[in-house]
């Protein structure tokens, strides 16, 4: 059994006080957990632990073992890093979960230069669209726009993404919205088929100078993909709110047209989502380094 691994297992679970939140921070199930102490506790000749159903709680024993243990990683830590620095190399494995619009558009070709800055780094990068709690899925940087907060997390902002409400010249025309016309007042989206990014919902939010203002839109078409949604707008189908990475150029060039530009729609941040345990690994530290350096400080869709 890995010494280094039980002693992690140990530091965990007095940090979380139970078998199953150190096994989500390790990621890794609970029954590894409790495997790793009984191998360390019959290696040290001592119970370290007082088991209950509900929590653990250490034993004498196991509180004058607990500075030792963290001395020891803390050192073989510090000697790791050492080493890396030394040697100037950075190598590993990093899994990464990015959302499918902003990768296939920028962060593709972001992640491909640093491939090849970084070769001895390996990336496994799977395109989800929904927010993922990085230690369940085993991700070591989960990225989104709309990531919830999880514990054991640490957020590392990217950078600030701005949202565009928006509609065709021909969806305007056909609804006879000539320019004194126009929505004027984010409820007047209640008379329009709207086209809904399905993992927010429909309740649209937008800030005004009298403050706070949400509307429950009618929905023609919900969808997942951001690209979707691109497409049905660009033919008219209705009102869509879309991040403007992908709204920008048409909105340039006309192909679409920017609506309620007095009412703000609520900005949101690309940030990468890193279970905190990860976020002294040098591998990942410079993927994240090399993220924020490509994306600001004016991303690439806003230049």
């Amino acid at each position: 059994m890995d010494t280094l691994g039980n002693l992690r297992a140990f530091l965990a679970t007095v940090k979380l006080g139970n078998f199953s939140e150190a096994a989500r921070e390790l990621s890794v199930v609970p029954s590894v957990v409790a495997k790793r102490i009984n191998h360390l506790e019959w290696t040290l000749g001592v119970t370290l632990f007082q088991r209950s159903t509900r929590k653990v709680t250490l034993t004498e024993a196991g509180h004058r073992f607990l500075p030792k243990a963290s001395a020891l990683l803390a050192q073989f830590d510090g000697i790791v890093r050492s080493f890396e620095q030394e040697a100037g190399a950075v190598e590993g494995h990093v899994r990464l979960k990015a959302p499918t619009s902003v990768t296939v558009l920028y962060l593709a070709d972001m992640l491909a230069r640093f491939k090849k800055a970084y070769p001895a780094i390996t990336l496994d990068v799977m395109l989800v669209d929904r927010s993922v709690n990085p230690i369940e899925e085993n991700y070591d940087i989960a990225i989104g726009g709309r990531a919830g907060a999880y514990d054991g997390v640490t957020d590392e902002p990217l950078c600030r993404l701005r949202q565009v409400l928006c509609a065709s010249p021909d969806y305007l025309a056909a609804a006879g919205l000539t320019a004194k016309g126009m929505p004027t007042h984010p409820r007047d989206l209640l008379d329009h088929p709207c086209l809904v990014f399905s993992p927010t919902g429909n309740t649209w939010r937008f800030e005004g100078t009298r403050g706070p203002v949400s509307v429950d839109v009618p929905v023609a078409l919900s969808s997942n993909d951001n690209h979707m949604l691109y497409s049905a707008a660009c033919a008219g189908t209705g009102i869509a709110i879309l991040p403007s990475y992908v709204a920008r150029q048409a909105v340039l060039t006309g192909l679409l047209v920017e609506l309620l530009e007095d009412f703000a729609l609520q900005s949101t941040w690309l940030k990468a989502q890193v279970p905190t345990r990860k976020t002294g690994l040098r591998r990942v530290q410079v993927l994240l380094d090399w993220l924020r350096n490509e994306l600001g400080p004016v991303p690439p869709w806003e230049s």
